[in-house]
């Protein structure tokens, strides 16, 4: 005899699949949503159809987007010479949220990983490739994350587009602001020293 109905089960394991989230999140949200009000179960229902519904894929930058090209690429006043080149499109509004930067970007959709069968077909590096061919680009700023993959995926990107003889500079790694340098690792520590500045 079951203890809850199928419908909760099924919830709380379509829950736990999400990345983040075990077993007692999921069991926790799913609670959560049975004693919430009707409105908000349904609001949320709806935000989650419509996520599949409304949302594409940028044609120029890769970007999510509610239409084709995005709002940034179809911007006239951001920087047409330079294109920062992303992971994912959370990367995106990190960058955005910083209000320091009008360029152009391209989001590759994941790194190089072959731990996990990732590798440059999968991503669009040759769509990076490309478009810097037919687009007059001036720097190409490699803002993959400051890890294995991320390090590895920015060095491919670099050599593929050397022959093409323009700027490719990867953003500064370091200390982040109110950390202390006794909790810092190595890497991170040489980050910072190599990437020191004049004040």
């Amino acid at each position: 005899m079951r203890s809850v109905p199928r419908s909760v089960e099924r919830l709380i394991e379509e829950l736990n699949r999400l990345p983040g989230i075990g077993p007692k999140t999921a069991s926790r949200l799913t609670f959560y949503l049975l004693r919430s009000q009707e409105e908000q179960v349904r609001a949320l229902a709806r935000a989650i159809g419509e996520l599949q519904e409304m949302v594409v894929i940028c044609s120029v930058c890769y970007n999510i987007a509610e239409s084709s090209p995005c709002s940034i690429c179809g911007n006239n006043q951001r920087d047409r010479t330079v294109l920062c080149v992303v992971e994912e499109p959370l990367d995106v509004l990190a960058v955005e949220r910083t209000g320091q930067y009008d360029g152009l970007y391209h989001v590759l959709h994941g790194a190089i990983s072959p731990i996990e069968g990732v590798g440059p077909e999968d991503l669009k590096i040759a769509e990076l490739v490309e478009r810097v061919r037919m687009n007059p680009v001036e720097e190409i700023i490699l803002a993959t994350n400051p890890n294995l993959e991320g390090e590895s995926t920015a060095m491919y990107i670099s050599r593929q587009l050397a022959p093409l003889g323009l700027s490719v500079t990867r953003l500064a790694h370091g200390l982040p602001m109110g950390g202390d340098l006794e909790y810092a690792d190595e890497v991170t520590l040489t980050r910072a020293l190599e990437g020191r500045r004049e004040i």
